[in-house]
């Protein structure tokens, strides 16, 4: 856990920096770092990069986003976030603490279907994926037969890589089939903990609601996928008493929604950890009043930032290599031991799946 405290050291000091407006002598506040972290590593209706110039006058950098609220008897109303900018209200909607609410106070119930800082950012890596590897596969088409060129060289190792070291030995000759999935949630996760790491990014993987949806859709996969075999595992566990399947059925059970559940927390406790440690030593900059802690958080924030790339791609790594692993123990058969899957020398081992 502790290499995830990255990345974000060198370039969210800068945005910190820059947003944290300076109040004047009269009207100084305490710097509250609970609220700063919070506002930094969670959603919003506006998308604010930076803040240039001290208090009230200051010049705020940040592109307003659409809001798209249905209220109960008032209609749909779709407008700029700007609208609602300094406590403002409109169409009887008003922002507290980045919630849309009813502006007369009265606590009716408002659908919130607005385009977020995540779901503006969600849009983007996704426009994103499919421009590089339209790219990919227009050069898969044009360099047929001879050595790829640009930007397929460049991707085609990490392809063949999720495939080899992946998709085949984690699920046998049935691997085809997941591929497209397998390497779809490897680039959308890779490139997201990239794109979060920019300045003024929005923390996507960082969301539970993003991680509990790529969670569900390998579950829902693994058990669409599932044979006869994966479920007697299950129903009927080879080697144990009879008189223990009463117990061993309900922790197998389970466990198979335990297995996506370890993959919605583990990507988003590690990229939200991250953000927050890093923000944490931006904050006693600004606690301890020092300047002289600047070089010293900048410093470590360097060496993290770098790590931090690191940790991008073995988040994505990680995720899509767990779930080929499920994949695989709810596809495999009696016969996969004839294609060595899960064996040692002819001797039966403990599948990699379990």
């Amino acid at each position: 856990m502790k290499r995830l405290l990255s990345i974000l050291l060198c370039f969210v000091s800068l945005s910190v920096f820059a947003s944290e407006p300076a109040a004047s002598a009269a009207q100084e506040q305490a710097f509250n770092p609970g609220e700063m972290i919070l506002e930094h590593i969670g959603d919003s209706h506006e998308w604010h990069f930076a803040t240039f110039g001290e208090g009230e006058h200051g010049t705020h950098l940040s592109l307003p986003l659409p809001i798209i609220a249905y209220q109960p008897g008032q209609g749909l109303s779709v407008f700029s976030s700007g609208k609602l900018s300094h406590g403002q209200s409109h169409n009887g909607l008003k922002l507290e603490h980045d919630k849309l609410v009813a502006a007369d106070g009265s606590g009716s119930k408002v659908y919130d279907f607005s385009i977020t800082k995540n779901t503006a950012s969600l849009l983007f890596s996704s426009l994103l994926l499919l421009l590089v590897f339209t790219a990919v596969a227009r050069g898969y088409r044009r360099n047929q037969g001879r050595a790829p060129k640009g930007i397929q060289s460049f991707f085609e190792p990490i392809i063949l890589f999720i495939r080899d070291e992946v998709a085949k030995k984690s699920i046998g000759p049935k691997y085809e089939r997941y591929m497209p999935y397998l390497l779809t949630v490897f680039f959308f996760i890779w490139f997201n903990n990239l794109l979060g790491l920019m300045p003024g990014a929005a923390n996507l993987t960082g969301n539970i609601a993003v991680t509990l949806t790529l969670a569900v859709l390998t579950l829902i996969i693994t058990l669409a996928s599932s044979n006869k075999n994966y479920w007697a595992h299950i129903f009927a566990t080879p080697g144990v008493p009879k008189a223990l399947l009463p117990i061993m059925i309900p922790v197998e059970l389970i466990g198979i929604v335990v297995k996506p559940f370890s993959l919605m927390v583990r990507l988003f406790a590690n990229i939200t950890a991250g953000h927050i440690v890093i923000l944490s030593f931006i904050s006693l900059i600004f606690i301890f009043k020092s300047a002289a802690l600047a070089p010293v958080s900048l410093a470590f924030g360097l060496f993290i930032n770098v790590l931090e790339l690191l940790v991008a791609i073995l988040q994505a790594y990680i995720f899509t290599l767990l779930t080929a692993m499920y994949i695989g123990g709810a596809v495999e058969d009696h016969h996969d031991a004839d294609l060595q899957m899960g064996y040692d020398d002819g001797s039966p081992t403990t599948h990699v799946a379990h």
